[in-house]
Parts: structure tokens; sequence; C-alpha cells
């Protein structure tokens, strides 16, 4: 999805600074935002987002290179299937430190950067998955939670301050993406009836919106200075399941869930 939000903004002239820890597909990434529009400026940086002095060090230097910052997204995220109760420490330190402090730590070392520019927007990808839960990923939830209250708080401050500077949280549904497939998998799911060996292929099924069209609604969300963006059909309809019933939605998960795992 952070690919295609880069080759999508290249497309609409935006320059770029482009972060991932994976240099492989940074320099992919790079190759092909410069296809959208060669004559974009676009510097990249290996970078993990758990890093916070790292990420400091990368939103001084974009600043420096570019002469100012005006969108921040933060995009990077994993996943992991365990149990709450035999779930790893080292585990979730995992998770959180990407998921959550990764949000965190962009946030804070862009957003004086985008007062400066005046004119701003914070864009932080929670997921369906920080409106509602469902069994086996407690740590996801745990820290795509965290983010949507982060994020919310953090626009009302930018709203109080009327500094120029606003903030969306990003809501995606099931996105084709490679997360499941780089997923940690913990053989303790095995408990609630799901096979730890086929879980990542299984849960891939339930991913239905493409990285294209996630990027087009989340952009748009953006542009009309959106609170919260939900991206794809399955996102919009099991929020209004959600809200309609709070505490009866999880009898529908496992339905969900009975179908798609055959539990």
């Amino acid at each position: 999805m952070g690919r295609q939000l880069a080759i999508q903004l290249a497309g609409h002239g935006c320059h770029l600074a482009l972060s991932d820890v994976n240099e492989f597909g940074l320099a992919e990434t790079q190759a092909l935002a410069w296809q959208a529009d060669p004559s974009i400026r676009i510097s990249v940086r290996k970078l993990d987002v758990a890093d916070r002095e790292a990420v400091f060090a990368w939103a001084d230097a974009t600043a420096r290179e570019h002469g100012k910052v005006n969108l921040i997204f933060n995009n990077a995220g994993v996943g992991l299937s365990s149990t709450a109760e035999a779930m790893k420490i080292e585990d979730f330190t995992w998770l959180m430190n990407i998921n959550f402090w990764g949000i965190v730590h962009g946030t804070q070392a862009f957003l004086p950067h985008l007062k400066d520019a005046g004119d701003g927007h914070i864009i932080n990808t929670s997921s369906l998955f920080g409106l509602l839960a469902a069994p086996g990923t407690s740590a996801y939830h745990a820290a795509k939670f965290a983010v949507r209250g982060f994020t919310e708080s953090l626009r009302q401050e930018l709203d109080m301050m009327k500094c120029g500077v606003s903030a969306t949280c990003v809501h995606p549904g099931g996105i084709k993406t490679a997360i499941a497939q780089n997923a940690r998998t913990d053989e303790n799911i095995a408990s609630l009836g799901m096979d730890p060996r086929t879980n990542k292929e299984k849960f891939s099924k339930n991913l239905i919106t493409s990285a294209e069209q996630a990027s087009a609604t989340i952009l748009k969300g953006v542009r009309h200075n959106k609170r919260r963006v939900l991206v794809g059909l399955d996102a919009i309809v099991l929020d209004k399941v959600q809200r309609l019933f709070p505490e009866g939605y999880a009898v529908i998960i496992g339905m969900m869930l009975r179908r798609t795992y055959k539990v």
C-alpha cells in the first residue's frame, strides 16, 4: 500500500522521501515512482521505524533535502497470529515497536516540519482491526486501537492549535499486500482450532481490495481532510455492524472465522 501511495503521489507531481527497512523493495518503489513522473525529486533511506533516533534523523534530513514537508504517511506494519495467553513477549514487543511506536515516532519527528511549512497533513494507518476485534490477533488489535486513539486525539489538538496541520486515521480492511505472508505465526493458535501451517493462506483469502484502490481512497480522504477513512467494502460493512451491535458483532466474527478456518 505504501508503494502505491508513492506511485500515485508521484503521478500528482509530488516530490517524495521514501523509507523502508527492505532496501531492495525501496529501490523498486523509487523506480516505479519515477516512471509515474521522471521529473520529481525522490530521496530514499533504509529505515527501521522502531528506531526513534533514526526516524528523527530522517525527518530532519528530509526537510533539509526537500526544503519543506507537507505530508507524512506513517504506514509501516507487521502481523502476528498468537493467543493472548501464550504470546511471546518478544513477539508482542516487536509488533508494538513497529505498528504503534513507529506511528508515534513518525508523527513527532515530522510534525515540527509540517508546522514550519504552514500546510501539512499526518496520515496514520490503523486498521479495520482498530475498530473491532477477532481472536488470535490481540497484539495487532492492541497496536491498531492505540493508533486510532492517538490519531483521533492528535487531530483534535491540531484543530485547536489552528497551525495549518491536520491528521487522518486510516482503517483499511483486507488489502492485497504481503502483510499476511510476512506475519509471524505461533503454533499456539492451534488451540483456537486454526492450523498454523495454513493460517496465512486462509487469511489471505480475506484480502479483497487492491493496494491501488486503497491508496486512491486514502488520498481522496486526505484531500477532503477526513478524520477517518475506511478502506474497502469489508471495512465499511463491518464498521457499521460493530456500531449497530457493539457486543453482538463478535458472534458474526465467529461465524466468519468458522467459515474461513472450518473451526
